[in-house]
């Protein structure tokens, strides 16, 4: 029953009004101004897509739902507001990068990103771009790389815009965001704050999320200032503060709780000297956590590590067609915590990397980068990507690529368990890309195939102790598809929509078993009509069935599940934008788990108010 509901609801979708590019929630890249230079200028081959303000406000504060309703990024929570880790493309949660504003940050300790840690109130737009970004990106960048953007302007306009949610279990979301400038300089602020007293039913008898409840706060700045024609300063800071009281599998358990306070700096100054573009950056990146194994005491294991990345970028333009890219960065990072002994590491990389269009459909680059440190041998990487539009309709992209993952402060340096002989994760891959476009129809077929050598695992050792080796090798497959149509029917009526579906493979090829936590099929739609000043829009997920046990045991597999929303607004502005609205999450009241024995919530409720001026 469940799966032909799914089926119906979607192929309804995706058949009948196939979108990906809505020109206020999902757009393609070159449609959007972002501060992350190096996504637009060197992604060839690969598709990039841009989730704005929008489609941000339409899901939850937390980034993890913008991307599971919009994206083909699957997601293990640990209950709604949890630990949240993404698989992208069959990768693990370390083999995604996110770029901060162009800076890896993911975390020194496990080389992960907790999305549920990340408010998207804070960022201008979010871009997903799918396939390997180690020659741009460095380490990490293997499924794909998530980029959180922060644009500053000169149009010397002021906006403002004030966003109040209030839901189910006591859940408060509240965005604040200003953005003013002038001729020479230019300044973006925004705050969120977002809390939960997350205690929603569960559907085994009795029971309801216990010791879920949590809250974070954050803080995002932007400002640019002109020195002259040639020279601007900016700078770019984030405060992220937050608490989250870890959710009990049984009553009997021991409540605990996390705590983590993240601060991120970047200053940046931009030279354009005519045919030469010259960007020095610094970086300051903090990062915090307490874990409390009983809330009741006040003992608890921490960790600590500050990274400081010198960055010099210099763009030649050879002419028009050409463009030539050097990028030297070095990365000194000071790390300790509780079970991991103080160490420093170093690294310094060089990246050198060409962009050429020899005639008007045509276009490709090509990139390499080395990485030097005493901590590893760094392998030599490699991309290179060509876009071909052979006509008004269809174009071809191809992308291939060698990426790596470094090992983290835990596999290094755990006390009495790390490994310092450990070698980086290395992938090849290859993807290519079909994209048709027709009036107001967007159609997009990708297939990819990704090859992971010396996959770092925690194995048991002769004495018992757990260690990290350089044990698997991984190969993923897969195809993605996004599609997408709009169109003003008549008068004051709009009509758009927009869908994902992935296929994914990814086998441990020493054993021929699929990844845990690694869906076969995942689909994603939406559907909005607006008329004069309504707008309904509805939203679904689909996850397949997944296998929860390495050997592939069937009996332990999570089935799959259909997830849906709706969601009606009203504007009530003349001159400005003043809107109300409600929304019903999970509107089919589905029984679903990511992670095994983590329930999330059932049919809930929220209201909203958004002002702009």
């Amino acid at each position: 029953m469940k799966k032909t509901r799914f089926y119906i609801l979607f192929l309804g979708l995706l058949c009948s009004l196939p979108v990906f590019a809505q020109n206020d929630t999902i757009n393609v890249l070159d449609e959007v101004f972002l501060t992350d230079t190096k996504l637009k200028d060197f992604s060839t081959g690969q598709q990039v897509t841009v989730l704005n303000d929008s489609v941000l406000k339409k899901n939850g504060a937390l980034l993890t739902s913008a991307l599971n309703f919009n994206t083909n990024i699957y997601f293990k929570e640990n209950g709604l507001g949890m630990v949240s880790s993404p698989s992208f493309r069959g990768t693990t949660a370390s083999q995604t990068a996110v770029l901060w504003n162009g800076i890896n940050i993911n975390s020194q300790f496990n080389g992960q990103t907790d999305f549920n840690a990340l408010n998207a109130g804070g960022f201008d737009n979010i871009s997903v771009r799918g396939g390997g970004g180690s020659v741009v990106y460095g380490t990490g960048a293997i499924g794909g790389t998530v980029h959180l953007n922060t644009n500053l302007d000169f149009t010397g306009k002021t906006k403002q815009d004030i966003f109040f949610q209030y839901g189910s279990f006591n859940t408060l979301d509240a965005r604040y965001k200003i953005k003013t400038s002038g001729k020479k300089w230019s300044l973006s602020l925004a705050a969120a704050r977002n809390s939960s007293d997350n205690d929603y039913e569960w559907p085994i008898e009795g029971r309801e999320n216990e010791n879920g409840k949590f809250y974070n706060s954050n803080l995002n700045l932007g400002f640019a200032y002109r020195l002259n024609e040639k020279n601007t300063l900016k700078l770019y800071s984030e405060i992220f503060d937050g608490e989250r009281h870890f959710s009990l599998i049984r009553p009997s358990e021991t409540k605990t709780k996390y705590q983590n306070f993240d601060t991120r700096n970047l200053l940046e100054w931009v030279g354009e000297f005519g045919d030469f573009i010259s960007v020095a950056r610094l970086a300051h990146l903090n990062e915090n956590y307490k874990f409390y194994g009983n809330i009741t005491e006040n003992q608890s294991s921490s960790g600590k590590a500050q990274t400081l990345i010198g960055k010099y970028d210099l763009n030649y333009s050879v002419s028009k067609t050409l463009k030539l890219n050097a990028v030297l960065t070095n990365t000194y990072t000071d790390g300790s915590g509780s079970g991991i002994t103080e160490n420093t590491r170093n690294i310094f990389s060089s990246a050198f990397l060409m962009k050429h269009r020899p005639f008007q459909k045509f276009q490709y680059e090509l990139g390499i980068r080395k990485e030097i440190t005493e901590n590893y041998e760094s392998p030599l990487l490699f991309s290179a990507g060509t876009h071909y539009d052979f006509t008004d309709f269809y174009s071809l992209k191809m992308n291939i690529s060698r990426n790596f993952r470094i090992p983290t402060y835990n596999d290094l340096y755990w006390a009495g368990a790390g490994n310092l002989n450990l070698r980086p994760e290395t992938s090849n891959q290859v993807e290519l890309g079909n994209h048709f476009k027709h009036r107001n129809l967007k159609f997009s077929l990708t297939g990819y195939y990704i090859k992971i050598d010396d996959m770092i695992r925690w194995l048991p050792s002769s004495n018992n102790i757990w260690r990290p080796k350089n044990e698997e090798k991984v190969e993923t497959y897969g195809v993605e598809v996004l599609a997408g149509w709009e169109k003003e029917i008549f008068k004051d009526h709009q009509i758009s929509a927009s869908g994902t579906y992935a296929y994914t493979v990814s086998e441990n090829m020493n054993t021929g078993y699929q990844l845990i936590y690694v869906p076969f099929h995942k689909a994603t739609g939406s559907l909005t009509y607006a008329f004069t000043d309504f707008s309904i829009d509805y939203q679904l997920l689909y996850n397949g069935e997944v296998f929860t046990r390495s050997d592939n045991n069937s009996r332990y597999n999570m089935d799959a599940y259909t997830v849906s929303n709706l969601g009606i607004t009203y504007d009530l502005g003349k001159t400005n934008t003043y809107k109300i609205g409600a929304r019903v999450l999970n509107i089919f009241d589905e029984e679903y788990q990511s992670v095994e024995n983590r329930w999330m919530p059932g049919r809930n409720f929220n209201i909203y108010l958004n002002l702009n001026f």
